[in-house]
């Protein structure tokens, strides 16, 4: 069973910045799809940044230039490294990943508990 546990959330000011990380645990399976996805109350939930195990990135326009999605240990550690904060990205942040394909992906199937991003003006 694959779990994702998410940290580093916290609330900053504008232009500030925050490093998420994500540990997954238990047996990856090559090829994957990982990346992290937010929702803000009342809002759809979004896919921010993606990579996948042949290391290819993607990243909605909304943060290009702004957010870098990395990972290291085979997979095992996920990151989003998040400069430039602005109001409008204050969310739920959830690190995701799906196995046995390349990004991009509709869905995904497994999904951590999330951790909150707080930018204030």
């Amino acid at each position: 069973q694959v779990q994702l546990v998410e940290s580093g959330g916290g609330s900053v000011q504008a232009g500030g910045s925050l490093r998420l990380t994500c540990v997954v645990s238990g047996y990856i399976v090559r090829p994957y799809c990982m990346g992290w996805l937010r929702q803000a109350p009342g809002m759809e939930r979004e896919a921010v940044a993606t990579i996948d195990s042949d290391g290819k990135t993607n990243y909605a326009d909304s943060v290009k230039g702004r957010f870098t999605i990395s990972q290291d240990n085979g997979g095992n550690t996920l990151y989003l490294q998040m400069n430039n904060l602005k109001p409008e990205d204050t969310a739920m942040y959830y690190c995701a990943a799906d196995f046995w394909r390349l990004c991009p992906i509709g869905d995904f199937n497994y999904r951590g508990q999330g951790t909150q991003v707080t930018v204030s003006s």
